[in-house]
């Protein structure tokens, strides 16, 4: 698992954090109804490595030459995804929001204190983190990185969260993974998809916690 940048040691909590949707509110307009966040806890560090395996093994079974996306995958490949993944012990965490039940002008008007907000509420949803290791799937500006990573420090409960990184899931096989579980979440939430529930139905014994924002 080493090449897929997720080294840490036994002691600390393994988290991978993605998102669906956008921060924007034009709704109607472009903007997405809702935002999806989830969180993927490994509180073991073998099965986080033989997890990371076995996504590698159904790459090279599959022929991907690139990452597994929700978003761009075909149904039988979500379907063998997912399958592959459940015998690891991990747990996800999901916070959903509708962007209707959101009346701070503060969040709505910018898009990096929105991010920020909701990933520090995720992140302190009652999984009770422990010096936790924290990726998040992207890149983001430095700037941007020092201000979440010192929003969190301050925001979160002491000793909750270690590190806070961002990651190019591109190298990250778990990072993967958080974005195939949140992919599976938000398309629960698409009234216009005859198969909405069907990936989150296959992760139903993974999902610890799914918040719906009010």
């Amino acid at each position: 698992m080493g090449e897929q940048g997720v080294i840490c040691d036994n002691l600390s909590m393994l988290v991978f954090i993605d998102e669906s949707g956008d921060p924007g509110f034009k709704l109607g307009q472009g903007s997405t109804s809702h935002f999806v966040a989830v969180m993927v806890i490994f509180h073991d560090y073998d099965q986080a490595e033989r997890c990371s395996k076995a996504i590698s093994l159904l790459r090279e079974k599959l022929h991907f030459k690139t990452e597994f996306k929700f978003n761009k995958s075909r149904s039988e490949v979500k379907d063998q995804f997912i399958q592959a993944v459940l015998p690891f012990a991990f747990e996800l965490w999901a916070l959903v929001i509708d962007k209707n039940k959101i009346y701070s002008d503060n969040l709505k008007r910018n898009d990096e204190k929105f991010y920020s907000y909701f990933v520090k509420l995720l992140l302190d949803s009652g999984a009770k983190l422990y010096e936790a290791k924290v990726k998040i799937d992207g890149s983001g500006d430095r700037e941007f990185k020092a201000r979440l990573q010192k929003y969190l420090k301050n925001q979160l409960p002491e000793n909750s969260v270690k590190s806070v990184k961002f990651e190019d899931s591109k190298k990250n096989s778990l990072v993967q993974l958080a974005d195939m579980a949140v992919g599976s979440i938000a398309r629960s939430y698409r009234d216009d998809k005859p198969d909405a529930k069907r990936w989150r139905v296959m992760l139903k014994s993974k999902i610890e916690n799914c918040w719906e924002f009010k």
